[in-house]
C-alpha cells in the first residue's frame, strides 16, 4: 500500500468542533460524528462537571454533500437529544413521587417531635408511625415507579436508537 503524503494529495481545509456532551452519551457521539465526515482529535474531562466529556473533531472543509450531511447532523443530535430526554423520564417521576412521599412523613415526623415536647406522648407515637413509614416507603416507590416508566419507555427508546442509526446509514452513503 502506497503512503500518500500531504504534498501529494495538495492542501487540505479543515473545519473543527468541539462538542461538550454528557459521558453516558459519549459512545454515541464517538461511534456516529465520523459518518458525517468528522474525525475525532481528542477527548477531555469538561469544565461543567464529572459528568461531561468536551470532544473535538475536524474535518475536511470541501467534503461532498456538505449541506446535506448537516441536514442529517442536525436530525441526528435531536434524536440524541430526545433520547437523553427519554432516559431522564425514567428517573424523574419517581424521584418526584418519593420526595413528596418522604417530605409528608417529615412533616409527621415533625408533629410527633412538637407533640412530644408538648407532653402528648400518645399522640406523638401516633404522628411517628406515618412519619417513619413516609421515610422508608419512598424508597420501594421510586423503584416500583422507575421500573413502570422503563418498561413504558423502553421501546420510545429503542425507536430513537433505529433513528439514529437510519440516518447514520444515510450519511455513510451520502460520504461514500
Amino acid at each position: 500500500m502506497e503512503e500518500i503524503t500531504m504534498n501529494e494529495k495538495g492542501y487540505i481545509g479543515y473545519e473543527y468542533k468541539d462538542i461538550t456532551v454528557k459521558r453516558s452519551l459519549e459512545a454515541i457521539y464517538v461511534d456516529n460524528y465520523p459518518q458525517f465526515g468528522w474525525e475525532m482529535e481528542s477527548r477531555t474531562y469538561s469544565m461543567q462537571g464529572p459528568y461531561y466529556v468536551t470532544m473535538k473533531f475536524k474535518r475536511d472543509r470541501r467534503i461532498k454533500n456538505k449541506v446535506e450531511l448537516t441536514r442529517l447532523q442536525r436530525m441526528f443530535e435531536s434524536y440524541v437529544k430526545e433520547l437523553d430526554r427519554l432516559e431522564k423520564s425514567k428517573v424523574v417521576t419517581a424521584s418526584t413521587v418519593a420526595c413528596v412521599i418522604g417530605v409528608i412523613g417529615t412533616g409527621f415526623m415533625v408533629g410527633s417531635v412538637f407533640s412530644y415536647q408538648a407532653s402528648m406522648i400518645p399522640l406523638s407515637i401516633v404522628l411517628a408511625v406515618p412519619g417513619g413509614a413516609g421515610w422508608i416507603i419512598p424508597y420501594f416507590c421510586f423503584l416500583r415507579i422507575r421500573a413502570r416508566k422503563s418498561s413504558e419507555v423502553s421501546p420510545l427508546i429503542e425507536q430513537q436508537y433505529d433513528a439514529i442509526y437510519d440516518v447514520c446509514e444515510k450519511a455513510h452513503a451520502l460520504l461514500n
